[in-house]
C-alpha cells in the first residue's frame, strides 16, 4: 500500500481512514458552519433592537432567516454572502404579531359564517405586522372544513380558530340558539381531527339563561384538552357565575366594555369587582376584543391601574370594525402604549404571551429553528388621536406602524421600501 494513501488496513483486513485523511476531514468540518452560515443565509435583519420575550432578548441583534425558518441570533453576524440585507437600525425587530380574536370566515352570504361581514385575512394582517389570527368561532363543526377550504388553506396568513359551539357557527338568530345542534361529542371530535388549526372552542350569542350551552362547550374543551373561548353576548349570564365556571386558560374577550347588556368587569364606583381579581389570579386570560362597541376607556384605563392588564390584544376584526375606532392591532397597542404600558410589555402580550393562550409555544417567538414569521416596526413620533368604542379621544405622541412584516421568511409587506433592491431618486 502506498505510503500517502488516504486509507490504510489492519492486520484483520479493516479499512480505517489514514492519520492525514483525518486531519483533512476535520479541518473540512472545522470550515464547514462558517461556509454554510455564508450561504445559507435568505434575508439578514441587521442592527434592529429585538425584543423576543420567549427568549428573554431586548437588545440590538441581527436576524438570519433561511429557507423560512430562524436560522441564527446574534449581536453580529456578517453580511458576506447574505442574498439579501436589510437595514433594521433605529427599528424593532419582534415575532410576528398574533391577533387573537378576528372574523375572516370570508364568502357571499349575508353575517359571518362564509359571510360578507367577515374579512379576508391578508387584505389586513401584514401591513399590521400581524403574522397569525384566530378566527373567532365564526365556524362550527358542520361548516369548519368549508371554512378551511375556503380561507384557511388559501391564506398566506396563519390562520388558526377557535370552533364555535353552534353547529354552524355565527349564522345568526335563532340557528346559534339551538341546543339541538350543540353537540360537544362532534365540536370536539372536529378538533381533534384538525388539531394544528383549531385552538378551542367559542361560546357566545346566547340569550337564554339556561347553562346548557357553556356546559356543553366547557365538555369539549375538556374532552379535546383546549381552552374555552368566551364573548361576553351572554347577556342572561352573572358575569360573576361565568367567571367562576371557567378553567385556569380560558379566555374571556371584551373585558374593558360598559355595554348596558352586560355586567362590567369594574363596579359604580370604578373599582374592579373582587370576583374579577379572582378570575384573574386563578389564571382566566383576559383580551381586548376591541371591536366595533366593545372597548372603552372608562374601564381600561382604571382597569390597567388596578392590575387587570389584556393578555392578548384581540381586535375582533370584522368588516365594520376595521373602519371604527378599532383600525387594526397596531392601533389598538399604539392605545395601551399611550396609555402607560412599555414597548416590551406591549410586544410580549402580542406576541409570546397570546401563543401562550392557544398552547401554540412554537409560535410569537424567534428561536432558531422556529419559522421565520417577524414584525419590523418603528415607532412614529407628533400628535395623534385614538378612538375608542364610545367615540372618546386618547391623545398620544406615540404611533406604532408597520415597516416590515415577513411570513415564513418571505417579506409580505414592505412600507418604505427596506427590503427594496435598489433605490431610485430624480
Amino acid at each position: 500500500m502506498q505510503k500517502n494513501h488516504p486509507f490504510i488496513r489492519n492486520h484483520e483486513g479493516n479499512i480505517f481512514p489514514s492519520f492525514t485523511a483525518v486531519l483533512i476531514l476535520g479541518f473540512f468540518f472545522l470550515l464547514f458552519p462558517v461556509y454554510s452560515q455564508a450561504q445559507e443565509i435568505d434575508i439578514l435583519l441587521k442592527g434592529g433592537h429585538l425584543i423576543d420575550p420567549k427568549n428573554k432578548i431586548d437588545t440590538q441583534m441581527d436576524v438570519a432567516i433561511t429557507n423560512g425558518k430562524i436560522f441564527k441570533v446574534a449581536k453580529d453576524i456578517p453580511v458576506t454572502k447574505a442574498k439579501k440585507v436589510i437595514d433594521a437600525g433605529g427599528m424593532y425587530v419582534t415575532p410576528g404579531l398574533i391577533d387573537l380574536h378576528t372574523h375572516v370566515f370570508v364568502g357571499s352570504n349575508q353575517g359571518f359564517a362564509d359571510g360578507f361581514s367577515s374579512l379576508s385575512p391578508d387584505d389586513i394582517t401584514f401591513k399590521a405586522g400581524i403574522t397569525t389570527v384566530v378566527d373567532a368561532g365564526t365556524s362550527g363543526w358542520r361548516n369548519f372544513p368549508q371554512f378551511k377550504k375556503q380561507v384557511i388553506d388559501r391564506s398566506q396568513t396563519r390562520v388558526l380558530a377557535f370552533l364555535n359551539i353552534a353547529g354552524s357557527g355565527m349564522t345568526g338568530f335563532p340557528s346559534e340558539e339551538d341546543m339541538n345542534d350543540m353537540d360537544s361529542r362532534m365540536t370536539s371530535l372536529v378538533i381533534q381531527q384538525f388539531p394544528e388549526v383549531i385552538v378551542g372552542v367559542k361560546i357566545g350569542h346566547y340569550r337564554g339563561v339556561e347553562w346548557t350551552p357553556f356546559d356543553r362547550a366547557l365538555e369539549a374543551c375538556n374532552i379535546a384538552n383546549v381552552p374555552l373561548f368566551v364573548e361576553c353576548h351572554l347577556p342572561k349570564y352573572p358575569l360573576e357565575e361565568i367567571l367562576k365556571r371557567m378553567r385556569p386558560g380560558d379566555i374571556y374577550t371584551h373585558s374593558f366594555c360598559t355595554a348596558v347588556d352586560r355586567a362590567c368587569v369594574l363596579d359604580d364606583q370604578g373599582i374592579l369587582r373582587p370576583y374579577v381579581i379572582d378570575a384573574q389570579k386563578k389564571g382566566v386570560r383576559f383580551d381586548v376584543g376591541h371591536g366595533g362597541i366593545m372597548f372603552h376607556y372608562s374601564v381600561a384605563v382604571p382597569a390597567m391601574k388596578q392590575g387587570l392588564l389584556p393578555n392578548s390584544f384581540g381586535t375582533d376584526l370584522h368588516r365594520s370594525s376595521m373602519n371604527s375606532g378599532m383600525k387594526n392591532m397596531l392601533d389598538l397597542m399604539s392605545k395601551y402604549l399611550n396609555m402607560g404600558m412599555n414597548i416590551e410589555d406591549i410586544i410580549f402580550r402580542a406576541t409570546w404571551n397570546s401563543a401562550n393562550s392557544i398552547k401554540r409555544d412554537d409560535l410569537g417567538q424567534l428561536s432558531e429553528g422556529a419559522d421565520a414569521d417577524i414584525a419590523v416596526l418603528s415607532i412614529r413620533k407628533g400628535s395623534f388621536g385614538f378612538i375608542d368604542a364610545g367615540g372618546t379621544k386618547l391623545t398620544g405622541d406615540r404611533r406604532l406602524e408597520a415597516e416590515l412584516t415577513i411570513r415564513a421568511g418571505k417579506v409580505v409587506w414592505d412600507m418604505n421600501g427596506i427590503a427594496a433592491k435598489s433605490q431610485f431618486n430624480k
